[in-house]
């Protein structure tokens, strides 16, 4: 790798990504090296990341938080940059960053803001922007709980904050993303099933107001129309979509054993 380039290793998942990986790859050039995790795609995603360099595991994802572990696990440098296929690394977050780990001054990670598109369309207020998320980090330092959707992040040491943006192109539109809420709503309720935890129809209300309003007035969905409303609503629909399904697998896990009173059914 040429000496100019930054000590940083670029951790990147991916399935299927052959059209959005170049993109991600062009951006993370500055780094001398980038990992990709390949999720056992069926299109050309090994070789695109191969004719970047990338130096490319084969895993089936299971567990979101373990997969992103294995991921930095494999990374020689101490900095880590973690990134999906569908991300990019503006050039001013790139000098952010080999500025930073020249420096760190005693942190241990940094959160990135990151901006995220639908289409063509930057999603602005509604908590979606700048919405900075823990990205760049020391690996001994960080690490995810094994959770398969929406890990909590287990940090050792001080979090500071970069200002330069992650470009987040989520979706090609709103179906592709009630598509994507629907797979992550369904993670969710197996993940309340699995863990035993007691999810009531009051509370789960009581959220769903809660991350409406709240998106939509203090977070400033309000300001942006009716594109601010609908990623507000969407806020609240999670949790009650996630319900939904926690309640249907419920049901139907006591349908399916006997001796349960009025809820066996025959």
């Amino acid at each position: 790798m040429s000496q100019n380039k930054a000590s940083v290793s670029i951790c990147i998942i991916a399935k299927n990504e052959e059209k959005r990986l170049p993109e991600c790859l062009a951006s993370v050039r500055w780094a001398d090296e980038i990992v990709v995790i390949d999720d056992e795609s069926s299109d050309r995603t090994i070789e695109v990341a191969k004719s970047y360099g990338a130096k490319v595991f084969q895993r089936k994802m299971d567990i979101e938080g373990r997969h992103r572990n294995f991921a930095y696990a494999q990374a020689k440098n101490q900095w880590v940059l973690s990134l999906d296929a569908d991300e990019r690394v503006t050039p001013a977050l790139a000098e952010e960053i080999k500025n930073t780990i020249q420096s760190a001054n005693g942190f241990a990670a940094f959160s990135i803001p990151i901006k995220t598109f639908i289409g063509k369309r930057w999603v602005q207020g509604a908590g979606y922007y700048p919405a900075p998320k823990v990205r760049l980090f020391l690996k001994d330092k960080f690490k995810y709980e094994e959770a398969s959707v929406h890990p909590k992040m287990l940090l050792d040491g001080k979090c500071g904050g970069l200002k330069g943006d992650i470009l987040h192109y989520s979706c090609q539109n709103f179906g592709e993303f009630l598509g994507k809420l629907n797979r992550e709503t369904q993670l969710e309720a197996q993940k309340w099933v699995r863990d035993g935890r007691k999810v009531t129809l009051p509370n789960s209300l009581r959220k769903t107001c809660d991350r409406f309003l709240k998106n939509y007035f203090m977070k400033g969905g309000w300001r942006f129309g009716f594109q601010g409303f609908l990623m507000s609503y969407f806020h609240g629909l999670y949790q009650l979509l996630s319900y939904a399904k926690y309640w249907e697998m419920q049901n139907d896990k006591n349908t399916a054993q006997p001796g349960q009173g009025n809820l066996h059914r025959s």
